[in-house]
């Protein structure tokens, strides 16, 4: 296997739109309100922002398969796993993979440094906090994505809504405002539905190996019903968004994105074989990463006119 196509499988290089769309959002946003923008910093965030984010993917990987979870989804049937599968698999040793692990956050701890530098001391808060929200998603003694009280879908909103797009208005602008804390909402909880719908295609292996999601504690049926409602939610929070003046109305076009969840939603029965929740994944990918873009895009628009 080509080190390039090892990188991409091993990290799930393929997921990091998820964490580049909020880094845009929050960059425009800056440009749109404050008049600023600096492409040097914008650079080097993009490139701390998709490190930190891979060190998260491949960290969750390392543990869970320490854990035993990883382990446990890939002797259950009919079960699918969503891991990368090079340690479970023995593709690669666990101090290869360590090593790489590790190399993703020394290279989004040193951006983190260089931004500092340039737009303030604050964002050392951002970078310490992104940093140990992603270690302890699944590390002991915290495991917050192994507890099943919220605390993984509220760590989720937080490194994938919140963080980078106020972090990448703060780069810019040296500043904080409420503005991108609302803009960061539509996008943070779609997705962290991404992230809680990805439960449902290893659940069973997972309440096996002790990981309590919300999805192992509550049951399929009522997680499934929070599922929709977080949906909604995401949704409204758009709205909410062009109702204060944080979005222009043209934003609402975002909407549009809701229609493939909520369409397989529909296929979805109160209990599903695991294959089933596949396309609401991938529905899911696409809500989150499409409707984000579309407010990059909105908010641009309004900016230029």
């Amino acid at each position: 296997m080509k080190k390039w196509t090892l990188f991409k499988n091993a990290s799930r290089f393929g997921v990091i739109p998820v964490m580049l769309i909020p880094i845009v959002l929050g960059t425009v946003g800056a440009y749109v309100w404050e008049g600023t923008f600096h492409p040097f910093l914008f650079i080097i965030t993009f490139v701390g922002g998709a490190a930190a984010h891979l060190f998260s993917n491949m960290v969750n990987d390392l543990w869970d398969f320490r854990n035993g979870a990883d382990v446990e989804a890939h002797n259950t049937p009919d079960v699918i796993t969503t891991n990368s599968g090079f340690l479970s698999g023995g593709v690669l040793s666990e101090s290869i993979f360590a090593f790489m692990t590790w190399s993703l956050l020394a290279i989004a701890v040193l951006c983190g440094a260089v931004l500092s530098i340039y737009s303030g001391l604050e964002l050392l808060w951002f970078v310490a906090g992104g940093a140990l929200i992603a270690y302890f998603y699944v590390a002991p003694p915290l495991r917050f994505g192994y507890r099943g009280k919220g605390y993984s879908e509220l760590s989720i909103f937080i490194a994938f809504g919140l963080m980078p797009v106020l972090g990448a208005y703060f780069v810019q602008t040296g500043e904080f405002s409420i503005k991108p804390v609302l803009l960061s909402f539509p996008v943070g909880l779609l997705t962290t539905l991404l992230l809680f719908n990805h439960h449902f295609l290893h659940w069973k292996s997972d309440k096996q190996a002790g990981k309590r999601t919300l999805v192992v504690v509550w049951g399929e049926r009522r997680a499934l019903v929070f599922s929709h409602v977080l949906l909604y939610i995401s949704y409204a929070s758009l709205v909410a968004c062009v109702i204060l003046g944080v979005l222009p109305v043209y934003a609402l076009l975002a909407l549009l994105t809701a229609i493939a969840p909520v369409h397989v939603y529909r296929s979805l029965q109160p209990q599903n074989a695991s294959p089933a929740y596949l396309p609401l994944m991938g529905a899911s990918l696409q809500a989150s990463v499409r409707c984000g873009a579309i407010m990059a895009v909105a908010l641009l628009i309004q900016g230029l006119i």
